[in-house]
């Protein structure tokens, strides 16, 4: 009975394939096309296999002076890479102190931080628009990361899971052994978080390289983009070359890929053993 219960049937294979496929399908299709030239679009059947032009599409791409896409993607790492760290490490802190710490108005804190959740960001981005002119960081990409340092959802995530994963008996021993409370968070409770900190950071950098609006209402300057503005440029204009486009999406796609090829298995094993500990 327990074999048939946790052993998968055909049915359960097939449909978990046909998941993939429709899944991997859009990405692989978008390689194709960064593959061929641009009349590929109107084909009829659309092309399936990949061609032999990405090296004339990626080239004709990097030498856009409208798409500046070099410095999109430097741009897009420095700005993801920085939100990342902090979001991480603000939010493991905050999240401890919220589980594991007695202090006043803790519960208020917490929930004026989760009702901040509820507000769409779009609400936010004309008064944030008026503070970044006010400082005069239009333009510049500080207007960009300090928004972003600290996440509501990253701080309720890291607060759930250290609240569960934290036990209360290993922070009363490290106490007793006389660590102070950041000696506490270091040693003890940091490396408890590193599975869940794994999950936000590759959340956060996925989500801060995707961004879109917040840099393209605060970064008027074609000059310094994120490489979401610089494919944005791509498709300005009367006639679009879609396989350059797609070139750029492609490349634009990869460091999203390996950062989840790297981090996916950091993830999975990290959940795999709080599993088998608890």
């Amino acid at each position: 009975m327990e074999s048939r219960l946790f052993n998968a049937g055909r049915l359960t294979y097939l449909t978990l394939i046909v998941a993939c496929l429709l899944s991997f399908f859009p990405i692989y299709w978008m390689f194709v096309v960064a593959t061929k030239s641009n009349d590929a679009m109107g084909e009829v059947p659309p092309p399936v296999l990949p061609g032999d032009m990405f090296g004339d599409n990626a080239s004709r791409l990097l030498e856009n002076p409208d798409a500046n896409f070099i410095t999109g993607l430097v741009n897009s790492a420095i700005v993801a890479g920085a939100v990342t760290l902090s979001v991480v490490l603000f939010s493991a802190l905050a999240g401890f102190a919220f589980a594991k710490l007695q202090f006043r108005g803790r519960n208020g804190m917490l929930l004026f931080i989760i009702a901040t959740m509820a507000v769409p960001t779009q609400l936010g981005i004309i008064p944030l628009y008026i503070l970044m002119t006010k400082l005069g960081w239009t333009d510049q990409l500080q207007a960009v990361i300090v928004p972003a340092l600290v996440s509501a959802f990253g701080v309720f995530f890291m607060r759930q899971y250290a609240a569960s994963a934290v036990p209360d008996e290993m922070i009363e021993a490290a106490r007793v052994d006389g660590c102070t409370t950041t000696r506490t968070f270091i040693s003890v409770v940091l490396p408890t978080l590193r599975p869940a900190a794994a999950v936000l950071g590759l959340l956060t950098f996925m989500a801060t390289w995707n961004d879109f609006i917040w840099p393209y209402a605060v970064l008027g300057d074609p000059e310094n983009p994120t490489v979401q503005l610089s494919l944005r440029a791509l498709s300005n204009g009367y006639y679009q070359d879609m396989s350059q486009v797609f070139a750029g999406t492609a490349i634009a796609t990869l460091p999203l890929l390996i950062a989840f090829v790297v981090f996916g298995r950091q993830i999975i094993g990290g959940i795999m053993e709080g599993a088998v500990k608890s």
